[in-house]
């Protein structure tokens, strides 16, 4: 059996437990550098603020219809996820983190249980420990939760936020409910597929041929369609897996069109993909760099540019992949662009004790043993005191938060004091 938990309105629900008087009331969380609108609560989706909106073509929208808006507050976020899949591991050894607010659990050698009694259960104990509501679903197969997890939180009022898909007949009425858009896997041009078969259903999905199925959309299609039947094809996903490229990308509190504060904040973003890089224990063999001018300025010299540069050598070390993202980044700068948004990839990774050394290019030695004191240090002290001396020396990130939170459970200062 497996259950799909999901957090209601996750941000905004994290902002109501530290904040009470939220509740029941419109809420909209901002991007980063309060861009654009990328939670909304219910109350703010039935009032119309579309997801993805930027936020200054809907300001007197937000103030005419009483509206919270709210930075994102990702310290706080992480923490009561956290908390959360804490919680969660306790129900079952097995689980899948699949995104900040979303979670894949696996019952094992469960058999005999009511599993909608102990989906409540395990509501309760959430909703109860952390202030935040979830909707679980759960069902034979991974995407079968999906579905029954939709279920939950669009019948909200008749299941009480679980719903159990344990009978057949349970399946095929769950799947003649979904829509074809609305399967979890099923992406734009699969879409395109399986409409020109007059799919409109999941359950029209599932009456598609196997070999049509492998044949057009491929194994992991069919993988789909089988555990839509019921049968169990897709497993939880091991998270402990090393990711294949990181990235570091950010939007500017201002717009910048001189090279010096753009080499600073790709030196930062560099520093920031190298950390990550030490923390999975890999080092990376290429660099990418990209540029971005603001899109919203339509009267305005627009730019879109990207370059990539091959190191001689793997590496995990601050000073060389920082030395070569600027190195990129200054051959694509074009002067008189406004620049707004740029990043960092790293890719080609390889695992940092078995790296390819070359017999006349290789680190500096000292470099590991520098970068092993950097990250020692900063982790004692909570944030980024030591950096390389091209870096802003006051902030790691420049970004505008105007309607920022405190960070409740993550900074001492912020602590709620009850009087």
């Amino acid at each position: 059996m497996f259950a799909l938990v999901d957090c209601n309105n996750f941000y905004a629900s994290c902002e109501r437990v530290f904040q009470p008087s939220l509740n029941d009331r419109p809420v909209a969380i901002l991007s980063n550098n309060d861009g654009c609108f990328i939670s909304r609560s219910s109350e703010a989706k039935a009032l119309g603020l579309p997801m993805a909106a930027p936020a200054f073509k809907y300001k007197s929208f937000c103030k005419e219809h009483d509206i919270k808006v709210l930075s994102s507050n990702y310290p706080l976020y992480g923490d009561m996820s956290n908390r959360v899949m804490n919680i969660l591991n306790k129900f079952t050894p097995d689980i899948e983190t699949y995104s900040i607010d979303e979670a894949f659990l696996k019952f094992e050698g469960f058999q005999g249980y009511d599993f909608n009694t102990y989906g409540r259960k395990i509501q309760y104990k959430v909703e109860k420990s952390t202030g935040i509501p979830i909707s679980i679903g759960l069902a034979p197969t991974k995407a079968l939760s999906k579905v029954a997890n939709k279920i939950a939180k669009k019948f909200k009022s008749k299941t009480g936020g679980v719903f159990v898909i344990i009978s057949e007949e349970d399946r095929i009425k769950a799947l003649q409910w979904t829509k074809i858009e609305t399967v979890w896997g099923i992406g734009h041009g699969n879409l395109k597929r399986v409409r020109s078969k007059s799919v409109k259903t999941a359950y029209d999905f599932t009456q598609l041929s196997d070999e049509w199925t492998k044949k057009q959309m491929g194994i992991i299609g069919l993988r789909l369609k089988k555990d839509l039947e019921g049968e169990p094809t897709l497993d939880l996903d091991d998270d402990t897996r090393d990711k294949k490229a990181i990235a570091t990308t950010r939007s500017f509190e201002n717009t910048y069109s001189d090279i010096e504060n753009i080499q600073e904040r790709i030196s930062t973003f560099a520093s920031s993909c190298a950390e990550k890089l030490r923390a999975q224990k890999s080092s990376c063999n290429i660099v990418m760099v990209f540029l971005r001018s603001d899109k919203h300025k339509k009267n305005t010299i627009q730019d879109r540019s990207s370059t990539y540069i091959t190191l001689p050598y793997a590496s995990d070390s601050n000073l060389t992949i920082s030395n070569y993202a600027v190195r990129a980044v200054t051959s694509i700068f074009k002067k008189g662009i406004k620049y707004k948004k740029a990043g960092v990839i790293v890719t080609g990774l390889v695992p940092t004790d078995t790296r390819q050394l070359d017999l006349f290019q290789r680190e500096n030695p000292k470099h590991d043993e520098l970068m092993k004191v950097v990250d020692k240090i900063n982790n004692k002290y909570n944030g980024h005191k030591l950096k390389i001396a091209n870096q802003d020396l006051q902030r790691t990130w420049k970004m505008r938060q105007e309607h920022l939170s405190p960070k409740y459970t993550t900074q001492i200062k912020d602590i709620i004091k009850v009087k």
